[in-house]
Parts: C-alpha cells; structure tokens; sequence
C-alpha cells in the first residue's frame, strides 16, 4: 500500500493502523511466554499493516527479534533504522548473502546445498538451521536433516557461526491435533542430533502465534508472534486467554448516493435487485484494491452507526451498499472493518464473507488504498 507520508488531504479509501493497540498486543503476547524472547514477524509489508513503522513499534513493545521472509524485506528494515536482531528464512538461489552479513541479518540454511551457498559469500553471516518436522515446506526433511547437520558440524569447524535451530508447525491453530505433538517431538530430536554432533543448538524456536497462545511446552527459547500481534486470531475457533486488539481499520468515502425504486437492479449480473424504494451508496473500493469479489451479497459496512449491506457485484474498483433510509451523503464515511467495538465489521468477519481467512484479507489490501499510521503520545507504553 501507498505509505502515510502520500495521503491526500481527502483520501477516497484509506487503511489505518492502530501502533497503540499493536504495541499493546507486542507485551500482551510477550506476557504469555514469559520464559522465552519473542520475535515480531513483519514479514509482507508487515502484513500489510505497513513494515518499517510496524518494526520500529515492535521493538518499542519490548520485541527482542523481528522476523521477515526474504532478505529483501530484512535489507528494508535495516535502509529505515532498524538496528536490533533480525532473521530472515527464504532465499532462492542467487540470494545476496554478503549483504545480510554486511548489515548483520541472520539467514536460514534449509539444506546442506543452502548451508554451502551460504558459506561462500565473501562475508559469512550468522546462521540458524531449519529442520522440517512435518510441515512439508521449507527445511531439512528426513535424510536432508542428517546432511546438514554433517554440513553444520564442518561449517562450524571452519569458523562459522551457527546460532539456532528451528521449525513450523502445520496445525497450530488446532491444539488438539495430532501433528503438534508429533511435530514438537521431532523437533527435540532434531536438537538432541546437533547436540550429539558437538554442536551449540543456539536458539531452539517452533512456536508461532497459535502455538504461542495454546501450546506453552513448544515456548522454547524464543516464540514467533505474527498474526497475534495485529490483533487478529490464527484461527476464530480457537480458544485463547490473551485480549487482542485488530490493528487496522480499512475506510472510504461514499462517492456517490441515490435514491432508487424497487425492482432496481444493482452492479454486473443484476445479481441484486431492490426489493424496496431504497438509498444506494457507491463506495469508491474494489477487488482492484484486494476487497474480495467471493465477499459479493454477503458482507456489510458500517455508515452512521449502522451496519449496512454490500449489494451487488462488487467490481474491480467500487461496489454498492443498501443504505435503506439513512440520510447519508457524497464524502460520509464508510467502515468496512475495524476493531469491532463499536458495532463495526470485522477482519474476521470479512473473511468469513469471502471465504478466507483473516491473514489474506489484511495482507491483500493495495492498490489504491492509502496507508496511515496512528500514534496516541498520551498513551502509555
């Protein structure tokens, strides 16, 4: 999304960003894992929330690392003042490992043949292995872990620096399945093979927002907080005692407003017709901006108070609500999510309208949607 400092005056739909309410899920989180460091993922624009305004609140909150996926986004963090630890964990061949060690970003090794390229950059940077205890993506899987650890064991006789291990849970957000035991059992042992190695396993990490919040014994040395820290639920089914706060809030204004009469069709397909004399409003957002086109006839807005429908297709750059007798006009604004307090929609329930989840909501929004930050000074800390 477009950054704060390009807001006009009158945006026509806008994205703001609670630091207050973010900081205060930061210690919030961190209070449930107390034993152990946390780390902020920021990784996707800070999931979309905005990175370098989301890192620098983290590390306001006490965050001890930040997380991110690509080297990229670690070199970002580093261009807008970021200075504190800083792990990154995806890399395709050809990634500038020279420039993380440079700027002191650690990187993951996933493989031998990774752990090898690594090794070759001019400048060695700090390295944390990845074992992949079941999740079937990213990290050393079966045979693939007792080659790196060989791998690791040589690097470090060389003088590298080896300075964790960790792994990514696949059903977190279902704390009764059977994976997570499965899953945290073999990360053990993945620490006991380098351990046996002669090797410093460093920062043991698995945990990720669920995980943090339903699975204290996978705590470890360091939990990964992502999705938590904007507030918004890894699952809305799952039961949790931290209070969490939604982060954003996704507005615009109403570009046009009219009175029609029943029978009166709405947007492409005419797959909503009025079934009364009523006052439609034009909202200048669409799936041009990552508002869902699946959300069509099924989510609502919140225009003076009142929730109010979406109806119609809703197109590439406006969709229409039914705003029935309310007196609105051009320029009233309209809430399409917020935190919820005061009767608004949700994230969570946009996504259940579009049959997704939270996380791509948030993380799909662009285009031309502006991005604010809001800073309360005379909140505490």
């Amino acid at each position: 999304m477009r950054p704060s400092q390009t807001v006009p005056a009158t945006p026509q739909a806008w994205a703001e960003v609670d630091l207050d309410a973010y900081r205060a899920n930061v210690r919030a989180l961190a209070a449930r894992a107390p034993t152990a460091q946390l780390m902020a993922v920021v990784k996707a624009d800070a999931y979309g929330h905005g990175l370098v305004p989301v890192a620098r609140a983290a590390r306001e909150a006490g965050a001890d690392w930040l997380g991110v996926a690509t080297l990229e986004e670690a070199l970002a963090l580093r261009a807008g003042g970021d200075e504190g630890p800083l792990l990154c964990w995806l890399a395709a061949p050809g990634a500038d490992f020279a420039a993380a060690a440079r700027c002191d970003i650690e990187v993951t090794a996933s493989s031998a043949e990774q752990l090898a390229e690594i090794l070759a950059a001019d400048v060695v940077p700090r390295i944390q292995l990845k074992v992949d205890t079941g999740l079937g993506r990213n990290g050393a899987f079966g045979d693939q872990w007792g080659e790196l650890v060989s791998a690791a064991v040589d690097a470090a006789a060389a003088g590298a620096r080896l300075t964790g291990v960790w792994s990514h849970l696949a059903c977190a957000d279902e704390p009764d399945h059977p994976a997570n035991d499965a899953q945290e059992a073999r990360f053990r042992d993945a620490v006991d093979d380098l351990r046996a190695a002669g090797l410093d396993p460093g920062l043991r990490h698995l945990a990720n927002s669920a995980a943090l919040l339903t699975r204290p014994s996978a705590h470890f040395d360091l939990v990964r907080a992502g999705i938590a820290t904007y507030g918004l639920p890894p699952d809305p089914a799952m039961p949790h005692d931290v209070p969490l706060i939604p982060v954003m809030t996704l507005r615009a204004r109403l570009a046009a407003v009219k009175r029609v009469p029943a029978g009166q069709g709405v947007s492409y397909g005419y797959r909503h017709v009025t079934d009364r004399e009523t006052t439609l409003g034009l909202v200048p957002i669409g799936y041009g901006e990552g508002v869902h086109r699946a959300a069509t006839g099924r989510a609502e807005t919140w225009v003076r108070g009142r929730r109010v429908a979406v109806v119609g297709t809703i197109c590439m750059d406006q969709m229409v609500v039914d705003l029935g007798d309310l007196p609105a006009e051009r320029g009233d604004v309209v809430t399409l999510f917020g935190p919820g307090g005061a009767g608004e929609p949700t994230a969570v329930e946009w996504a259940q309208a579009s049959g997704t989840i939270a996380y791509e909501v948030v993380t799909g929004l662009g285009g031309r949607i502006h991005l604010t930050h809001t800073d309360d000074p005379g909140r505490s800390r």
